[in-house]
């Protein structure tokens, strides 16, 4: 089956393998999502082809099966290896039955894994990831290993989705100062924070919303239908000019029907998956701010603690008591691990403040696009209804 990317995904692009060899591609497709397994064990399986010229992979080209869970393992090794890196989000894990494998939820959550994939094979610090090349190149069986003794060492997925959102919560109480822990004092990251926060707020109204605008298309199509198909048998009722007045009222509602149904699905794919994707990315950051948070207090408490260290080993130097070595070694320790945690939090801070600009810049090119997708649909949508209703006017005057 050919999967086409909508034009939403365009921060997912990477080099295309069709590039000249002089130029380094990774470019990765999901494709083929297979059930597997029944009931509460059913799961969908994916067919991930990773074609490149990077000379650590194995080949110009490789095959391999993966399911959800091996994604979750992806993101969670390398959230908790690319500190100040936004990861790029994962599709949401439903536990709903009745929606796990109707064949639109299946072919959405193919195409958000096959983004998720190349954001992080794009991203110039992530496709360097060890743990990318395993993901990509590694038989199942070595896959399920890896996955099993993460889940023995961490978590479980569904656990995972929890305390990420734990994270979540405890940040905002942070943002929001219902907690008050040693935080940063810095005018501009407040602000930046203030911003994601609101950002999250909109875009999941947004999200609603448009989803509302996806349901009522298809309500009303399905409404048109069933209009159509009674306008016809009542035509059937009816002779002449009259009967057929009916029937092509109804043939007219059962096309406008279609199309309402089709620009649905088009609003959906094209427009609400895309502020829902953005709603996950801003969750992303969030939990990256939490991180920074973590690292900036980490890094205060060892600071606090080696002053303390340092005023007990001026005293004992003083005295000349037979517990300064051993004072001393306790302080140095502290001290190199107090530069350590200094260097991390750094880190961070630069990463962030990178990633914040390529955000800001992704989102204006993604949500212009989804804009502009947003406003041609539904531009098209109405002169196909009025061409439709104009054709027939004609036909219903004669009657």
């Amino acid at each position: 089956m050919d999967h086409q990317q909508p034009p939403w995904s365009v921060s997912g692009s990477s080099q295309s393998p069709r590039s000249p060899s002089s130029q380094p591609y990774l470019h990765v497709s999901v494709i083929d999502p297979v059930k597997l397994g029944n009931g509460v064990q059913a799961y969908i399986s994916y067919r991930v082809i990773t074609k490149t010229n990077l000379p650590e992979y194995q080949g110009p080209e490789k095959i391999v099966i993966r399911r959800y869970s091996d994604f979750v393992w992806l993101h969670d090794r390398l959230f908790e290896k690319y500190k100040g890196i936004f990861i790029p989000p994962l599709p949401e894990k439903n536990a709903v039955e009745k929606f796990r494998f109707t064949a639109e939820f299946i072919e959405m959550r193919r195409l958000a894994l096959d983004i998720f994939l190349n954001r992080v094979a794009s991203h110039h610090e992530l496709r360097q990831s060890e743990d990318l090349r395993t993901f990509l190149q590694v038989d199942e069986a070595v896959m399920e290993r890896l996955r099993a003794h993460e889940n023995g060492l961490f978590k479980k997925p569904v656990e995972l989705m929890q305390i990420f959102k734990d994270v979540q919560s405890k940040v905002s109480n942070v943002v929001l100062g219902k907690e008050k822990p040693v935080e940063e004092s810095n005018a501009e990251y407040e602000k930046l924070k203030h911003y994601i926060f609101e950002l999250e707020n909109h875009l999941a109204e947004a999200q609603k919303h448009s989803y509302r605008l996806v349901k009522r298309h298809r309500e009303l199509g399905k409404s048109l239908s069933d209009f159509g198909k009674a306008m016809k048998l009542l035509g059937s009722c009816e002779g002449d000019s009259l009967g057929k007045a009916f029937s092509e009222l109804g043939a007219k509602s059962e096309v406008v029907s279609v199309r309402l149904q089709k620009e649905a699905q088009q609003l959906l794919m094209n427009f609400e998956e895309p502020l829902k994707d953005y709603v996950l990315a801003v969750q992303s950051i969030k939990a990256t701010i939490a991180e920074r948070a973590n690292a900036f207090r980490q890094h205060c408490e060892l600071a606090e603690t080696m002053k303390l260290k340092e005023i007990n080993l001026d005293k004992l130097t003083l005295t000349r008591s037979d517990k300064m070595r051993e004072a001393e070694t306790e302080y140095n320790q502290l001290k190199q691990a107090n530069e350590e945690a200094k260097r991390r939090y750094d880190d961070m801070v630069r990463l962030m403040n990178e990633e914040i600009v390529r955000f800001q810049e992704q989102k204006t090119l993604d949500m212009g696009v989804a804009f502009h997708n947003f406003a041609n649909g539904q531009a098209r949508l109405a002169n196909n209804i009025a061409d439709a209703w104009r054709s027939l006017l004609h036909k219903l005057e004669s009657c």
